[in-house]
């Protein structure tokens, strides 16, 4: 008879997303996951086979919640231009608020992770199309209605757009100068003129 899990799942893969955001990949070791997330090393092993499967699962849970949250903001139904500058608000808002500068779990594995494992870059890429398909879809909205010129290729403003999120999440990491952040949305807002 297969023994009843003592421990809430999602509890555990959101423990689990703090360890690696914290502490990279590379840097957490089997027994810090043990020891962050109070369960058994057996219990760890059972569930979840082994680091590598939990830091797949625990990403897999990241990119979930945090596409959610990203994709609501972006699909909300108010004007496109004041879509995207509420995500850049909500970007800043959380990445200023974080008193040890981790950035963006997903941009830190992007560099540390995926170039060295296939699975973790095909889950980065998702994640990407997913994000960049919200923002096109705002922008081609704006541009439908004549809130957003049509000189520009929707697709290349959502890129451009995506990346100067991601790049706000790397700029995060050395900084927490609210002005730098204000310039850099401002600059990226007049794209959408």
């Amino acid at each position: 008879m297969a023994r009843t899990k003592d421990f809430n799942e999602d509890e555990v893969l959101a423990k689990a997303v703090c360890i690696f955001w914290h502490k990279g990949y590379n840097g957490t070791s089997m027994q810090d996951l043990v020891d962050g997330l109070g369960i058994s090393r057996s219990s760890l092993y059972d569930t979840y086979g082994d680091k590598h499967s939990l830091f797949i699962k625990a990403l897999e849970s990241y990119m979930e919640s945090g596409s959610k949250a990203l994709c609501s903001i972006i699909s909300d139904n108010i004007p496109a231009k004041e879509a995207v500058k509420k995500l850049f608000e909500y970007t800043t808002r959380t990445l200023l608020d974080d008193s040890q500068h981790k950035g963006c779990f997903m941009v830190n594995t992007e560099v540390e992770v995926a170039p060295h494992d296939e699975e973790v870059s095909q889950i980065i890429c998702q994640n990407e199309r997913q994000v960049e398909d919200a923002f096109y879809k705002a922008i081609k909205k704006g541009q439908d209605s004549g809130e957003i010129s049509e000189e520009k290729d929707a697709r290349a403003i959502a890129r451009f757009i995506f990346n100067t999120v991601k790049g706000l999440r790397v700029t995060a990491k050395s900084t927490t100068d609210k002005a730098v952040f204000d310039d850099v949305i401002q600059m990226a807002l007049s794209v959408l003129d």
